[in-house]
């Protein structure tokens, strides 16, 4: 499951003992040799299916950044900045020391990139309507319920009108599949852990549901459509496994 040096078990108990923040602070300098990073395949995916979608675009946003699994998408899709936004130093620090400014000279022929660490809730007041793009990997089990009014309503102010929040979404996990069951047992663990262990560290697979979400991001104001992503083929009644959901402020 993790690469030969990637964390031990005793650092992932400490991390997952600490608050989200500072838990990824300690996860940062090995969280690439974990399965938590986006796999290289969807972020591919994601890449074809927008190009396919729109011919580039201007900024790219990338929201909870990470380490910047992401960065090299965005600077492909996009002609102007780029810029990773996460609440965590340690993996802001890592993003940076990965695709920061040796790799982003004038000349190179893809847009530079900046970092900015930010609570994707309230992102700052400077990166109102700068973005054109905005693109988001495996965070949004760190966001509960109630909170999704606020995170898909900071990101729909970082648009600009016109611009397109896209994030995959996978087709709901049958009753009869063993990751079924492996999430709903995670997310009880989680629950338990954060009812009685304060800070909390907040990471649930099940709180994301595709109906919900659509419907907070009407809400927010954005216009919502989704395309397949026919990297990952189809369940047998014919629906896709992944969908990349694309939500436009108008």
């Amino acid at each position: 499951m993790f690469a030969p040096k990637g964390p031990s078990l005793r650092e992932l108990a400490v991390q997952a003992m600490s608050s989200t923040e500072h838990g990824y602070d300690l996860l940062a300098p090995k969280f690439d040799l974990t399965p938590f990073r986006t796999p290289d395949r969807m972020l591919d995916a994601v890449e074809e299916t927008l190009a396919r979608y729109e011919d580039g675009f201007g900024a790219g946003l990338d929201v909870c950044c990470g380490t910047g699994a992401a960065i090299p998408v965005l600077r492909r899709l996009c002609r102007e900045r780029v810029t990773g936004a996460d609440f965590s130093a340690g993996m802001l620090a890592e993003a940076e020391r990965a695709h920061g400014a040796r790799d982003t000279a004038s000349g190179t022929g893809r847009p530079a990139v900046d970092f900015v660490r930010a609570d994707a809730r309230a992102l700052p007041a400077e990166l109102r309507s700068s973005y054109d793009l905005a693109v988001s990997f495996g965070a949004f089990g760190h966001f509960l319920p109630a909170e999704r009014p606020a995170l898909f309503g900071s990101v729909y102010g970082a648009l600009r009108p016109g611009g397109v929040f896209a994030f995959p979404v996978p087709a709901p996990l049958p009753m009869a599949s063993p990751y079924y069951w492996a999430t709903a047992g995670f997310d009880a663990v989680m629950r338990v852990r954060n009812a009685v262990w304060r800070p909390r560290f907040v990471m649930y697979y099940r709180t994301f549901p595709f109906g919900g979400v659509r419907e907070d991001l009407r809400r927010a104001g954005f216009a919502v459509e989704t395309l397949p992503l026919e990297h990952f083929g189809h369940r047998p009644d014919g629906t896709p496994r992944w969908r990349l959901l694309l939500a436009r402020r108008p």
